[in-house]
């Protein structure tokens, strides 16, 4: 079933599915993708501690 991303708690459950299946660069991207949609910074900061890795974003 697709995924519905209405909000960072949404990117936040892919990415663990992400996780759990192997997929450790999928979910960091998802996790940095539901930081940047979380207004509390101390939130969006545990999220990105839950999924450790680097960044493969490229800054503009």
């Amino acid at each position: 079933m697709p995924h519905s991303f209405d909000g960072p708690s949404d990117y936040v459950e892919a990415a663990r599915e992400m996780a759990a299946t192997g997929r450790p660069t999928l979910a960091r991207l998802l996790a940095e993708e539901a930081a940047d949609r979380t207004p509390d910074t101390d939130r969006a900061a545990r999220i990105l501690d839950e999924f450790p890795g680097r960044t493969l974003r490229r800054e503009v």
